[in-house]
């Protein structure tokens, strides 16, 4: 429903934002078509009635006339100048801008000046089909009803020029009008101020010769008019100094048509029924709406952007240092620890991955290994597979279901040892992994551990997307969260945890569906170090379709908004808590929830600005936000040691992966707002995870 109002109001931005060329760029074509009465006639021409008619200003007559405002600098201005020399006028209003400035427009019929329709979009009208000049026309009476309350009956169309300039494209829209009840303006002498030619020539190209009457054409829009202002300043006092007189469109008219033998009155602007005022009120909002809307965009887009850089500069300054530092000859952890260690699997239904698992990690090179399987209440053979292993350092362990903290809980419960690994039953293990993993320990200060995830399964597409995202989100991500000291997450694919610090934060609860961001955070608070150890690697089967994916972040998501709420509090605590709560909450608010909501909004604004802005500044616009993650990317995978093959599929993951990961963060936060709870997700499986230390 978000996605449908969105597009529907650029959709709405995009009509209204159309954009023009300056009036007068036209070729005329053959006027075969067009009565001598008109072609010969003056510039207000009326087809509403059987025969044409065609009027012109008495002698010494000006209407000054403005196309293609209101303009928020430059009417203001040319409305006071006009009031200084008390001088009337008649503008020819575009729509669109009605609706952006309402108040401005009715500042000009209060002003005792005249209104015309300009159209609503400033087309080609000789392009459009009928009922959309006719929807052009009603949605500028709407909008200048809800403005003024007014409806006028003055038209003047878009690059129009002199009556006798009207060509068989254009009479057929002549007569239209007419039969709408419009009587169609056009000029007699032309500024062309929209060229910004001078003053002087301004001056010039609007006098009219002799002791003519004229309808004069000026532009209060459309770009700089500093000197459509400065000659205006010279153009009324020279005037009025020949005995020229200055009236409204209509007011002259009507001077015209008082010296006929059947002298008759026409009205300029005339009240605007009720219905057309509410009408209106809606085209003004929905105008409104959609100008704030892409002025949002825009605001939203510059964040995007000074967060992907800084984040992308801080990944640079702080990863690097960090994986520097811990190939130097001469880093060591400390003294090489040999201790034993127990090795907790959570398992609920793998029966298609626990042996491959538990073979991986009763095997390791580690002196002392202890793997207690705790069977979750699988109602598969889940505990009959991996005690059929008959491997003398497993033990298999049976409870009723209760969620993965529990199943946690109980492992620690039963294990022997202070050293602590937690594993996902669908991770397999390398034979030096719980060795390397558990080597930071040397360090008395280091509460947990957390290893090197890496995707097995990385042939299909969707796999190979999250392979990126491992090594790039999560990975590269952990070497600056541990510069930092405010690590969030030690991964429940492969983590290690000193036994006191795991007692002393409470052990693991179900407060949350992250219950590995929860005892992180909580282990961060209490003052231990949390560090990432890149050479202890286990490897991951990945969700195979989006079906599987959605379920898995979803339930992230939602576990990383709740850990980050119960710990809100650490931000304005001291030592340690307030260390954590002043970095890493703001940093996983930022990088983890804020720039994945907003990442779409460059591919929205991308495709937006293809269609409606500049294309080839939209294309290198976003191509340089692709050009910056893909730079990343490929520091991130040297850091890791990965190869750079599956990197062609990162521009693909912008337009389908980046966009379910925004649509699981909106359902994730509104599950979030709705205090809603949910169960511990069982993704489906299929072992292929098995033997992807090959994996390339």
């Amino acid at each position: 429903m978000l996605l449908v109002v969105l597009v529907s109001l650029l959709a709405v931005e995009a009509y209204v934002n159309a954009q023009f060329t300056p009036d007068g760029t036209h070729d005329r074509q053959g006027q075969t078509s067009v009565p001598d009465a008109v072609r010969t006639g003056g510039p207000i021409i009326n087809t509403g009635y059987e025969s044409v008619q065609s009027y012109r200003l008495p002698a010494k007559t000006i209407a000054l006339t403005f196309d293609d405002g209101p303009d928020p600098l430059w009417t203001p201005k040319i409305l006071d100048l006009l009031h200084e020399h008390q001088v009337p006028a008649t503008f020819f209003v575009v729509g669109s801008q009605v609706g952006r400035y309402p108040e401005l427009t009715a500042r000009i019929a209060d002003g005792g000046h005249e209104l015309g329709v300009h159209t609503f979009t400033h087309p080609n009208l000789a392009e459009l089909p009928s009922w959309r000049r006719r929807m052009e026309y009603n949605q500028t009476q709407l909008a200048i009803a809800k403005a003024t309350g007014v409806k006028t009956s003055l038209i003047r169309f878009p690059y129009s020029s002199r009556a006798d300039a009207i060509d068989d494209r254009n009479w057929p829209l002549v007569r239209e009008a007419g039969e709408l009840g419009y009587l169609t303006v056009v000029n007699d002498t032309d500024s062309v101020d929209w060229a910004r030619p001078g003053v002087d020539a301004i001056v010039r190209n609007a006098t009219p010769t002799g002791d003519n009457g004229a309808i004069v054409l000026f532009h209060d829009a459309g770009g700089d008019r500093a000197q459509t202002v400065a000659a205006l300043h010279r153009f009324i006092p020279e005037l009025k100094a020949k005995g020229y007189r200055f009236t409204t469109v209509s007011q002259g008219l009507n001077l015209s048509l008082a010296e006929t033998t059947t002298p008759q009155q026409v009205v300029g602007h005339t009240s605007a029924p009720s219905a057309d005022r509410w009408r209106g009120a809606a085209l003004v909002w929905a105008v409104q709406i959609a100008d704030g809307t892409i002025d949002v965009l825009g605001v939203l887009f510059v964040v995007v952007g000074v967060l992907a850089i800084g984040r992308t500069a801080l990944l640079f300054l702080l990863a690097g240092r960090h994986a520097r530092r811990r190939r130097s000859p001469d880093w060591s952890w400390g003294p090489p620890v040999t201790e034993p260690v127990s090795v907790i699997v959570p398992a609920y239904n793998e029966k298609e991955g626990i042996a491959a698992a538990v073979r991986s990690l009763a095997t390791g090179d580690h002196p002392g290994i202890e793997v207690v399987v705790v069977d979750d209440g699988s109602t598969d053979d889940t505990a009959d597979i991996a005690a059929a292993l008959r491997l003398p350092n497993v033990r298999v362990v049976r409870k009723p279901n209760g969620g993965k903290p529990s199943a946690l809980n109980t492992g620690v419960a039963l294990a022997r040892h202070d050293l602590i690994v937690m594993v996902d039953g669908d991770t397999v293990f390398e034979p030096d992994s719980i060795r390397h993993l558990v080597q930071p320990f040397a360090d008395p200060q280091v509460g947990a551990v957390a290893g090197n995830v890496k995707v097995g399964n990385r042939r299909s597409l969707v796999a190979k997307w999250q392979h990126i995202e491992y090594v790039i989100g999560f990975n590269l991500d952990r070497r600056l969260y541990e510069t930092l000291r405010c690590m969030p997450t030690v991964p429940g694919a492969i983590g290690a945890f000193r036994r006191s610090a795991l007692m002393g934060a409470g052990g693991m609860t179900d407060d949350t569906l992250a219950e590995d961001t929860d005892i992180t955070m909580a282990l961060c608070r209490a003052g231990w170090k949390v560090v990432y150890e890149e050479k202890a690697r286990a490897w991951t089967e990945a969700p195979s379709t989006l079906g599987q994916l959605w379920k898995q972040r979803y339930r992230w998501s939602y576990g990383t908004m709740q850990a980050m709420w119960k710990h809100r509090h650490s931000v304005t605590e001291h030592g340690a808590s307030g260390r954590f709560g002043r970095r890493g909450l703001p940093f996983l608010a930022l990088f983890g929830v804020a720039l994945p909501l907003l990442a779409p909004v460059i591919d929205l604004l991308a495709i937006y600005g293809l269609f409606f802005f500049n294309s080839i500044e939209t294309l290198l616009a976003w191509s340089a936000m692709l050009g910056l993650q893909l730079v990343t990317a490929v520091v991130a995978f040297r850091l890791d040691r990965e190869k750079l093959g599956p990197l062609w599929a990162l521009p693909l993951q912008q337009f389908v992966y980046r966009q379910m990961m925004y649509l699981v963060l909106i359902q994730s936060l509104a599950t979030a707002l709705t205090g809603a709870r949910l169960r511990w997700h069982k993704l489906h499986r299929t072992g292929q995870a098995l033997g992807a230390g090959s994996a390339g």
